[in-house]
Formats: structure tokens, C-alpha cells, sequence
């Protein structure tokens, strides 16, 4: 089905499960908290789901509560948090979650259930599942998938002479021909509100794990005349689930294969996909280009033209037009057009590169405005810093902005240029146009035009080498030269 045929079909309420403590993760993080490509499993989960633009959304939570009531309320804070008891399983979650909507407001319509650790599902395949629900009239849609290895997976069964779906078995409590079938339950159903409350009234714990089995209510719905179909996808990993820290990375890592694939094909050159990683939240223009070994995270933007790497790391960096990043690691910087940063460049928060401008190799700059066309070409640190236009700061230049109690403020004019391991103490401004000498060491304001040297006489004691080296190379050399 196309978009425009699904669009219309969005469901009476989604119901997201969020309840499990997930201690296969060995984390003190609960699971749904874990991130990929730079959102949390169950941000992925809340964005599919409100995707699908339903009347109301629910959250189940439970292990951890307070913590993940607080996430979800700053990802979305019109969903209504709804606790699991202490009665377990997936149908006691829907419960609990169907009483709390129903509390608010009788649901009538379509519900659907999805759950907090299934990152890579999408609105697309949910408005499928949908469609198909509500235009087939049925009373259970269930979304399935087909696996090589379906261990720990419900399988699906179904009717041997037209293929309808009679049920679901939980791999634990399966046969051993049943844990043959490849077809598996992804947990994610779409039920028509009424069957489903009707039917959880019937769900009992009466099972190997003593738990309200969600699939149940697939048998007793059919039991009752309910027409119970499935939707297969293809493509298995949105159905895929993380419950320890390798199907972490197995998943994450292919959200940034297919996140690196989509920005290619939007326009944007990565010459290694295989080592570059994007996150979820970074939003890059076409042209521009990524050399090998570069992550960009959080809301990092990155203009037209501009070349990103290799090697570099950053995080909350904007990045304009035609500028140049190279083997830089960099948070909350704003790097202007034209601009030239690295190699092995360090750009921490606050730091703002005018356009055309330059910070060089092993620099490291925080919280500092650096105006068009100026330059820190190499060696050096700038915090707590102006600098105007077309300055030029030398090599090994620093400025001491802490006194070991407060931090304080350099102001460097435009036009200016500092000679080769120039020290600003702060608070101190320099005027446009002032000139610093090599290793001046500026402790006062410096008027606009002048020149500031730090000046000590210079003393050679001469036959040094010979007194206090003997028999050395150096005192060797010197004789010979002598």
C-alpha cells in the first residue's frame, strides 16, 4: 500500500510496552534507555508510534519507574504513563493500559501494541499493519516475520488449508515441531478495541511462566467468531529486539548502515560507510562530503560543500558552507563558511569560527568568538575569548583565562598580530591593529597600533659547555668549532 492509502487509518490509541527490567543488559540503565544512533530505543519506539498520529498514546512502565516516566515526559509529554502490577506478563500490561485510556474515555476503534525495544520498526510498516487491520475488518492483525533462527520467538500457527492464523506459542511453552516454524510473532498486533477488552477478561496465568500471555487473546478472539490475519514483513529488523549489548550493536549498527544509506542517496558522499556514523538527529545538505573514520552526533548540521574528516568526532557542531573539518573532535562549536578547522584540533563548548577563518593543528578553544578571516594556525589555546576580524594569533600562543579561583576574559581586536608564544593574562583587552612580540607576555590593556614586548637582557656565558660537560658531544663540537 502507498502512503496516501494508509494516512487515513491512523488508530484510536497506541500502546507502547515499556515495563521490563531487562537484565540481560547487566546496566544500571534501564534497557528502553539504551541509545541508537543517538536516541533512545523507546525515543525510536515513541517517534514510530506517534508517526501514526492516534487519538491517544500509553506508555507501560514499571522497572525503574521514576526514571523512565521522566525520559518519556521529556520525549513526549502528552503520553499518559501508565503502571504494570504485580501481576506479570504483555496481556497485564495491555490491561492496565487499555483501563487507564478507558478511564479518560472509552477506546473504540483500533488499538495498537507495540513495545519500548523495537528501534528499527517504522511508521511506514505500523501504517501497514493498520490498513490491512481496519480495511479487512479484522478483530486481531498481528505483524510477523520470518527467521532463519527463531529461538526465544512466539511462532506463529496457522491453519493448514487456507493459511489463517489460529494462534501463537511462546517458544517456551512450545512442541518441539512447533519450534520448527520460522514465522514468528513480533509482538506488535493491531485489535479492535472491544475484542480486546473482552477478551483480557479470559487471559489467565495458567501457563509455564505464570504469566497473562498478550497471544492469548489471539485463540480466544477466533474462539469468538473474530477474523485473526497476519502481516509479514520482509524485513526482519524491525521486528528485531535488543535484550543484551550485542543485538545493541548488531541493531545499531545497522540503523547507521541503512541512517548512512539515506543520506546518500539524498545527496551526501561517504567515501567509508562502513566507518562513519551518523546519528538519528543530524541533518547534513547535499555536497557535502565525509571522509573516513567520521561521527557526527546530536543535532550536529552540516552546509553545502563542506568536507567532514577523517577522523573526526563531533557532537552539536554546526558546520557552514565550503568549510573544512579535519581529524577534529568538537562539541556545541559553531564553525562559519569557508572556514578551516584541524588537524587534531580540539573545539569545546562555546567556540565560534567566523567565516573563512582558521583554527589549526593541536589547538584547543572554548567558549570563544573568533571573527571573519582570523586565524590560530597552531599550538595554542583560547578560552574565555573575543578575537576580531582578520586577526592572526602565533604559534604557541595561550590565553590564561584562570587564576585558579575565577575565569576571566581576553578581548583581542581586529587586524591584530601576536608574535610566536605570546601569553594573554586575563582579564586583559588588545587593541585593533596592536602587534605582540615573541614570548610577550601581555599583563595590560595594549592601546590599538602598538607593539608590546616582554624584554630581558639577554647573557651568554661563554665556555659553558667545556666547564660544566666535559667529554660530551656538545663540549666536542664546540672545541672543534672554536
Amino acid at each position: 500500500m502507498s502512503p496516501q492509502d494508509t494516512n487515513s487509518f491512523n488508530p484510536a490509541a497506541v500502546i507502547v510496552l515499556a515495563a521490563g527490567a531487562g537484565t540481560r543488559m547487566k546496566s544500571r540503565l534501564p534497557k528502553i534507555l539504551h541509545p541508537i544512533g543517538g536516541i533512545s530505543m523507546v525515543g525510536h519506539a515513541l517517534a514510530a508510534a506517534r508517526g501514526l498520529n492516534p487519538e491517544r498514546l500509553a506508555v507501560v512502565v514499571r522497572f525503574e519507574r521514576d526514571q523512565v516516566a521522566a525520559h518519556i515526559a521529556e520525549l513526549d509529554g502528552t503520553a499518559l504513563i501508565v503502571d504494570q502490577d504485580e501481576i506479570p506478563g504483555t496481556g497485564r500490561a495491555v490491561q492496565a493500559a487499555l483501563a487507564a485510556l478507558d478511564a479518560e474515555g472509552e477506546v473504540e476503534g483500533t488499538v495498537v501494541v507495540t513495545y519500548g525495544d523495537v528501534p528499527l520498526l517504522t511508521t511506514g510498516l505500523l501504517e501497514e499493519l493498520t490498513a490491512t487491520h481496519q480495511t479487512d475488518n479484522n478483530a486481531v492483525t498481528v505483524l510477523t516475520a520470518v527467521l532463519d533462527d527463531a529461538t526465544g520467538y512466539g511462532r506463529i500457527l496457522r491453519h493448514d488449508a487456507d493459511g489463517t492464523v489460529l494462534g501463537i506459542r511462546e517458544h517456551k511453552d512450545a512442541s518441539d515441531d512447533e519450534r520448527e516454524i520460522g514465522e514468528i510473532n513480533s509482538g506488535i498486533y493491531a485489535f479492535d478495541a472491544k475484542v480486546l477488552r473482552e477478551a483480557l477478561k479470559k487471559v489467565t496465568t495458567d501457563n509455564t511462566q505464570g504469566e497473562m500471555y498478550l497471544t492469548d487473546v489471539l485463540g480466544l478472539a477466533r474462539h469468538d467468531g473474530g477474523r485473526v490475519a497476519a502481516v509479514a514483513t520482509t524485513d526482519r529488523w524491525q521486528v528485531e529486539g535488543a535484550n543484551d549489548r550485542v543485538q545493541l550493536a548488531t541493531l545499531g549498527a545497522e540503523h547507521n548502515r541503512r541512517t548512512v544509506e539515506s543520506w546518500m542517496r539524498r545527496g551526501v558522499t561517504v567515501i567509508d560507510p562502513a566507518t562513519t556514523w551518523i546519528d538519528s538527529t543530524v541533518v547534513l545538505d547535499e555536497d557535502v562530503t565525509l571522509l573516513p573514520g567520521t561521527q557526527l552526533h546530536g543535532k550536529t548540521t552540516v552546509a553545502r560543500d563542506a568536507v567532514v574528516g577523517p577522523d573526526s568526532t563531533l557532537t552539536d557542531v554546526q558546520i557552514g558552507e565550503k568549510a573544512e573539518v579535519t581529524r577534529t573532535h568538537g562539541s556545541g562549536a559553531v564553525i562559519g563558511a569557508g572556514a578551516h578547522v584541524g588537524p587534531f584540533t580540539y573545539l569545546r563548548p562555546g567556540t565560534v569560527l567566523g567565516a573563512d577563518g582558521k583554527i589549526g593543528a593541536f589547538y584547543e578553544t572554548k567558549n570563544v568568538t573568533i571573527g571573519r578571516g582570523s586565524k590560530l594556525s597552531h599550538l595554542g589555546y583560547a578560552g574565555d575569548a573575543e578575537i576580531g576580524e582578520d586577526t592572526n594569533i602565533g604559534c604557541g600562543n595561550i590565553t590564561a583565562n584562570y587564576d585558579g579561583v575565577n575565569k576571566h576574559r581576553t578581548v583581542i581586536g581586529s587586524g591584530v598580530r601576536t608574535g610566536s608564544h605570546t601569553v594573554f593574562v586575563a582579564p586583559v583587552t588588545v587593541g585593533d591593529g596592536a602587534f605582540t612580540g615573541a614570548g610577550a607576555i601581555v599583563r595590560k590593556d595594549v592601546p590599538a597600533g602598538a607593539l608590546t614586548l616582554t624584554v630581558a637582557p639577554q647573557r651568554n656565558a661563554e665556555g659553558w659547555t667545556a666547564a660544566h660537560r666535559p667529554g660530551s658531544i656538545s663540549a666536542a663540537a664546540a672545541a672543534k668549532s672554536n
